[in-house]
């Protein structure tokens, strides 16, 4: 396993770590739980404002194959 799968493993674990704190957070978790809540909420906020704004600003190329998974197999090895 290369440094990019240990790499992937890890953001696996954070976000799994984050949807348990928020499941948690919502059931009255402790004080460090709701605060790793409120981070992974507004991550997910911030991710969905950059994605929204690509879609909206970003020219539209016909062709493409109309997803983001890479070649038409979707794969991208």
């Amino acid at each position: 396993m290369g440094v990019a799968g240990v790499v992937l493993i890890g953001l696996l674990v954070l976000a799994f770590g984050g949807c348990v704190c928020v499941f948690w957070a919502a059931r009255g978790g402790p004080r460090w739980a709701r605060a790793v809540a409120a981070v992974t909420l507004t991550a997910g906020e911030v991710v969905r404002a950059g994605h929204r704004a690509t879609r909206k600003g970003g020219p539209h190329r016909s062709g493409d194959g109309g997803g983001s998974l890479g070649g038409a197999d979707g794969g991208s090895d």
